[in-house]
């Protein structure tokens, strides 16, 4: 059961409903939140009726409703939306008037701040009193069934220290400090709620990528409106110049240039033409294009990254534990020390009680633990959103603090260091031929071909100005290579084995031909009934970005890069010195690359791999941190892997390091503001230097640091 729950804005509500609703549904490990969406889900194994689980919900103040499947999130009425903001509003608005009426009807500002006496003035006005007691309860309207839940658990939070301190300030008349303290929390409560809401919007975007319907044509060519949740595997759908792909696919009539960006975070719109994968979400150029789909609505790749990003804030960070567990013993220890220094003085030194329990209740609220409990999750969220916005999806805030300790990077070669598909690098021809006719004969030949050396040495062909006109009698030599007739000429091509099998091997074509190989190129020989017409050396190429980012990785402090790959040494050799890599090891099956995982994680401690195929996804699973190649890469490998590139850029690679250690900078800020502020205030609070509303305003004060410093990480700036 999954239910839409009003209010839930950080990990200190995420504590509370664990407390109420786990006992109900047989544990708090069967439950799991995700704060973007305001998402709780239920997975017992007794069976639990759906009112029950609302109706512990209701208890801690917020509010439950079953979750809809809908497109969007449910915005729920006005009152639930807003109701924060009014209460707020009308919490300042009341104290202000009380402090108006307490100046005018009891003889000055200076009285109504208590400046006279601090903490021994007289009694505001009744109407004051009123006004404050308004201010108060709206102030702390929805603070109350939060800490009222606390005390009969005996477990105090950061709701009860604000209960108690209001309350205590009430008690000894400190009524203009007590509706402070109030609207100053709801304030605080209000920008963790705006910036967690910022966080979600900038995440929940990704849910509008998608067009409302497809238009789907059908066999006789008439198109429909359907929606893309009603559209099959294999359908084919129109997509106009400026519209939104609906469903991922793949080109098969027209050409454009499609901006990827919000998918895969490329700036530039890329060129797609028959043969082409498409992304729902992405949006057409100027070109028509008909694309034939390849995956269902709730499949495509749209609909991974924004299930992925739920699922994400179930795996909490490092930090986020650690200020979780943190805030459960600190909050206790400072309710405990608050009682102390209230009680203590009176009672053996014979201390004034209202001047010690007035010191006692500024330290409750300057002991609150907002800001430390607000200032990782916001900081993780936004380090989340922008990720995804740069095309890098991370799964969870466990994952955007790993690549900041990564002490070795593993690498796949073909599809992850390489383009993954053949390239023509070199013609040579031979025997008086020109490169013009060894490129019309091997086109004729090849266009008849549906394997990727094919498709490259056409393209090649193409490129050249030279056309893939198919010759006659075209065959396929099992094994060995095919031929065909071009201008009334039997033409044939192939294998270097196949070659020697012809008896037409020369001694000099034998060398060229043991060159090209141990420099890792596939050798294509072509020619007729007497003699070698040429050579064609083709190679799955490095990606252009690949030497750079291993630099950059370098100039990071990475200097423990080793390739893995399940091709031939020269090969793998070639390929290590095109990018840059000095270690390498070749000829590895799947499992081989998990023990050679394995040893670099016994070495080195945290170990990222990067990957992109079905192969990659044992070792993406045993690497401290499993990085994806998501454009390209293999569907087993993106949802093994603990992070995805969704734009199967290298580059993206020392970026992501660079944000890790961004985020992990300023969480440890948030937190040294956070306690480091609070101890000044304690001694301040010790040595009768501080009071309530102060000692509030500085909580409000390092609460807003925390979470615009925190969400200055949703302004990263991607690659360039």
């Amino acid at each position: 059961m999954k239910f839409q729950i009003r209010g839930m804005d950080c990990a200190e509500e995420v504590a509370v409903l664990k407390r109420e609703v786990g006992p109900l549904v047989g544990g708090e490990a069967n439950l799991s939140f995700d704060i973007l969406n305001g998402v709780m889900t239920v997975q017992a194994k007794a069976f639990i009726l759906p009112n029950d689980v609302i109706a512990a919900v209701e208890r801690t103040g917020m509010h439950a409703e079953p979750w809809s499947e809908a497109r969007e999130i449910p915005a729920g009425g006005f009152w639930s939306r807003h109701r924060r903001i009014f209460l707020t509003a009308a919490s300042g608005s009341l104290a202000a008037a009380g402090f108006i009426a307490h100046s005018t009807l009891a003889g000055g500002f200076s009285n109504a701040l208590g400046l006279d006496a601090p903490g021994h003035e007289q009694a505001p006005p009744i109407l004051a009193q009123v006004l404050y007691a308004l201010s108060i309860l709206a102030g702390a309207w929805q603070v109350l069934p939060k800490a009222w839940l606390a005390l009969r658990r005996l477990r105090p939070d950061m709701n009860a220290l604000m209960t108690f301190a209001v309350i205590g300030a009430v008690c000894i008349g400190e009524w203009f400090e007590a509706a402070t303290v109030a609207f100053l929390f709801a304030v605080s409560l209000l920008l963790e709620s705006w910036s967690v809401d910022r966080a979600r919007k900038a995440v929940a975007a990704l849910m509008k990528l998608s067009p409302e319907f497809a238009r789907v044509k059908s066999a006789n060519g008439q198109e429909k409106n359907v929606a893309p949740e009603q559209v099959e595997i294999g359908a084919k759908v129109v997509v106009r110049p400026g519209d939104k792909v609906p469903l991922d696919g793949r080109v098969v009539e027209g050409s454009s240039a499609v901006n990827q960006a919000p998918i895969t975070g490329e700036s530039a719109p890329v060129p797609k033409a028959p043969g082409d994968p498409v992304f729902a979400g992405s949006i057409n150029g100027d070109g028509l294009i008909v694309i034939e789909t390849t995956k269902s609505a709730q499949d495509t790749t749209l609909a991974r990254i924004i299930r992925m990003v739920g699922e994400a804030q179930s795996r909490r960070a490092p930090s986020e534990q650690w200020v979780e567990k943190f805030a459960r013993f600190y909050t206790p220890i400072v309710l405990a020390l608050a009682v102390l220094i209230a009680v203590a003085p009176p009672v053996f030194l014979g201390q004034s009680w209202s001047e010690w329990i007035y010191r006692g209740l500024v330290l409750l609220v300057i002991g609150c633990p907002c800001a430390l409990v607000i200032s990782t999750p916001v900081s993780i969220v936004a380090a989340m959103a922008a990720a995804a916005r740069n095309g890098v999806l991370v799964k969870g805030g466990v994952y955007i603090e790993a690549p900041a300790n990564i002490k070795a990077l593993a690498f796949d070669k073909t599809g992850t260091l390489t383009q993954g598909k053949p390239t023509v690098i070199e013609v040579i021809p031979l025997s008086g031929h020109s490169e013009r006719e060894l490129l019309e004969r091997v086109a004729a030949i090849e266009a008849n071909a549906n394997h990727p050396l094919a498709h490259a040495i056409v393209a090649h062909a193409m490129a050249k100005g030279v056309p893939a006109v198919p010759g006659s009698d075209f065959q396929i030599i099992q094994g060995k290579g095919a031929s065909a007739r071009f201008n009334g000429r039997s033409f044939w091509l192939g294998s270097h084995r196949y070659l020697e099998e012809r008896g037409q091997e020369t001694p000099d074509v034998h060398d060229r031909l043991e060159a090209m190989t141990r420099a890792g190129q596939t050798v294509v020989v072509v020619g007729n009934e007497t003699h070698v017409c040429g050579l064609i050396a083709a190679a799955d190429t490095v990606r252009p970005e690949a030497k750079a980012a291993i630099e950059s990785l370098r100039a990071l402090g990475l200097t423990h890069l080793v390739m893995l790959t399940g091709d031939n040494q020269g090969t793998a050799e070639a390929i290590a010195k095109d990018s840059g890599i000095d270690a390498f090891q070749a000829e590895l099956l799947p499992e081989d690359k998990v023990k050679a995982v394995e040893a670099l994680v016994e070495k080195y401690g945290h170990v990222a791999m990067v990957g992109d195929g079905i192969n990659d996804a044992p070792a993406l699973g045993r690497a401290s941190i499993g990085i994806a190649m998501g454009a390209a890469g293999s569907d087993a490998a993106i949802e093994t892997a603990d992070i995805a590139l969704m734009s199967d850029d290298l580059s993206k690679l020392p970026w992501l390091v660079g944000h890790s250690r961004r985020t992990l900078s300023i969480i440890r800020q948030n937190i040294s503001a956070a306690l480091g502020i609070k101890a000044i205030f304690v001694i301040l609070t010790l040595l009768g230097m501080s009071s309530l509303w102060l000692a509030i305003a500085a909580d409000m004060g390092v609460s807003l640091l925390v979470v615009f410093n925190g969400l200055r990480l949703l302004n990263v700036a991607g690659v360039e």
